[in-house]
């Protein structure tokens, strides 16, 4: 990522309403590096899609500017603005060969058909469908049509690729083989490329950085591990895998560090994970992922909880845990040989790695 210097998209103070009732978007900031790959990530109907759009010149924004490669093309028609778009539908036109479909835009553009045979060629060879030139989109799996609408993007050499949820069509299996050729592929070209996904996991998989977006606003930018790691709001946390967030009660503050009570009978301590500094007794979250909990023998440590359920799944041992009556969290043991499995009733100790938990701002 420290390579990654020059801006090849800024997007500054994006709004935009389609009604006085409804606002899309607010105030949308973030930067896109030359040669990253950035995803777009939320959940339906927080604006991704809408952005996107706005970012091709499919949809004007009421506020806000756009600028690629330092150039303002916030009023440019979407012709001008030399972005390569894949969409969910992949639009292949059935009645043309495979080669034709990728090659309909560069024929469009008036190129030699020397030139054509050439880029077609080795952008199929790049998505792997050589030799498949001419067969039709209705002889295609799923999969290779998303290869297809993909090569058709390549070939016009765009200095920007967008992706609007490529592979919410393909079942879950070809979903994880192409998004990891869809990396792939882009490292090869090392061409720019902003991804719209709701899956957390693609994201997580496939980006250099993630602006996580809720109702129309930016919640956290950064890389999959600070986002996961690092959550900057519990919808973050909550979002971007699994969180376990218990209301807490502060006692007690020494720098980043914060010590507040789970229950009546449970105190941890971990970072502070917001800007401002609490004060004793305020109400806050603490934050803390199944995998980061150890489960052991209840003399072990301090926090005692109950175990509610637990179930063995091969690789690792989920708990549900209870610390009172209204405090449950969820533990995920991996497994060893030589492991205990605690029951339904059985008193445990936890352990909690202050590296790995937070305390969030409620």
């Amino acid at each position: 990522m420290a390579a990654l210097t020059k801006t090849k998209l800024e997007i500054q103070n994006l709004s935009k309403a389609f009604s006085s009732e409804t606002p899309v978007l607010h105030h949308i900031d973030f930067t896109v590096r030359d040669g990253e790959f950035l995803s777009i990530l939320g959940p339906s109907g927080c604006g991704k899609t809408t952005l996107l759009r706005i970012i091709t010149g499919l949809v004007a924004p009421d506020t806000g500017s756009i600028l690629k490669d330092g150039e303002d093309i916030t009023n440019f028609p979407p012709a001008k603005r030399k972005m390569g778009i894949v969409f969910q539908n992949y639009a292949l036109f059935p009645h043309m060969t495979i080669y034709k479909n990728v090659g309909y835009g560069l024929k469009a553009r008036g190129e030699k058909d020397a030139d054509i045979h050439d880029k077609i060629i080795n952008a199929l060879k790049l998505v792997g469908l050589s030799g498949d030139e001419n067969r039709y989109p209705n002889q295609l799996s799923g999969g290779e049509q998303q290869r297809v609408a993909l090569a058709r993007v390549i070939v016009m050499e765009p200095s920007l690729l967008l992706m609007d949820e490529p592979l919410s069509n393909l079942d879950a299996k070809l979903r994880i083989h192409m998004r990891t050729e869809i990396r792939r592929i882009q490292k090869a070209l090392g061409t720019t490329c902003l991804y719209v996904t709701h899956d957390q996991s693609e994201a997580l998989t496939v980006s250099d950085r993630i602006v996580v977006m809720s109702r129309g606003k930016v919640e956290q930018i950064g890389t999959p591990l600070e986002i996961y790691g690092k959550p900057a709001s519990t919808f973050v946390a909550d979002f971007i895998g699994q969180a376990n967030i218990v209301p807490a009660k502060v006692q007690k503050i020494d720098g980043d560090m914060i010590t507040a009570s789970i229950s009546s009978v449970n105190a941890v301590t971990a970072r502070r994970g917001f800007t401002a500094t609490p004060a004793v007794n305020a109400d806050v979250f603490f934050v803390v992922r199944p995998e980061n909990i150890s489960v052991q023998d209840k003399d072990s440590g301090a926090v005692k909880a109950a175990v509610r359920s637990s179930v063995f799944v091969g690789s690792h041992v989920e708990y549900d845990l209870l610390f009172n009556e209204k405090t449950v969290i969820k533990a995920s043991v991996d497994f060893k040989p030589d492991m205990k499995l605690y029951k339904s009733g059985d008193i445990v100790s936890l352990d909690f790695d202050e590296k790995t938990t937070l305390f969030l701002d409620r």
